[in-house]
């Protein structure tokens, strides 16, 4: 894995810095011929994460000269701001990560992210969680409320199409880039969208259920004991209009 620091390719006197950094926010991507989708949505994201968790605006141009700096062509890479004696840009990259179509199954867990709007660093309940759900057969964890209103998965956000509207859950999360594009590309093809409180057991009433974040869109086939719907030519039309988003150059 490459990493570098506010700019600078990283030296080996530095892996203590990154491992001290635990208090910050990141954005993950994937980069093909250099380039990613959703860019605007990315330095958004930093830049107000940055505001609320440091009270400072970010250099922008720092976080685009770090990736830069890299060096990435085909790549997962991933942006934190975090404290590390300052506060710092941190940029690493390894393997691009290529997801398999293959629809994925869910188990849904009580459970709400702290900050759920703020992509932050710390992530151990969600890997927990997320490897609990695989030792149980399935592929991602849901998460919900108490009371069983889902709210977006361990990383992933969640999203129903019924062939006419996208449909979101209603609940506090991370408005994913992925999902952001998404909705302007849907938008774009004129396919309105909205928020709707959702439970597991609504679900199955919906042909096409699927999950979305940096690796790209995959549809589910399973959530708990239920079995769900995948309706081809509307998955098609969801991962149509996702390919379809440009490419921006950093």
């Amino acid at each position: 894995m490459d990493a570098v620091i506010d700019g600078r390719a990283a030296e080996a006197g530095d892996v203590a810095l990154a491992v001290s950094a635990r208090y910050g926010h990141f954005t993950a991507m994937q980069l093909r011929g250099g380039r990613v989708r959703g860019l605007r949505w990315h330095l958004e994201r930093l830049t107000a994460a940055t505001r609320e968790l440091f009270g400072q605006e970010l250099d922008l141009d720092l976080v685009l000269r770090s990736v830069r700096e890299l060096g990435a062509v085909d790549a997962s890479v991933r942006v934190y701001v975090c404290d590390a004696g300052g506060v710092r840009v941190i940029a690493v990259s390894g393997p691009p990560v290529r997801l398999a179509a293959t629809p994925k199954s869910l188990r849904s867990v009580p459970y709400q992210r702290f900050l759920p709007h703020i992509k932050h660093t710390g992530g151990f309940p969600q890997g927990y969680l997320g490897r609990l759900a695989e030792l149980e057969g399935y592929d991602e964890a849901l998460l919900t409320s108490e009371d069983g209103v889902i709210s977006e998965g361990a990383i992933t956000n969640l999203g129903c199409f019924d062939g006419d509207r996208m449909v979101w859950p209603d609940a506090p999360m991370l408005h994913g880039v992925t999902m952001r594009v998404l909705e302007s590309e849907l938008a774009r093809a004129g396919v309105p969208g909205e928020r709707r409180v959702l439970r597991v057991a609504d679900l199955p009433g919906f042909p096409v259920v699927f999950l979305a974040n940096s690796w790209g869109v995959v549809a589910v086939d399973r959530v708990d004991g239920h079995r769900l719907k995948v309706d081809e030519a509307l998955m098609a039309e969801v991962t149509g209009c996702y390919e379809a988003a440009p490419w921006d150059s950093f």
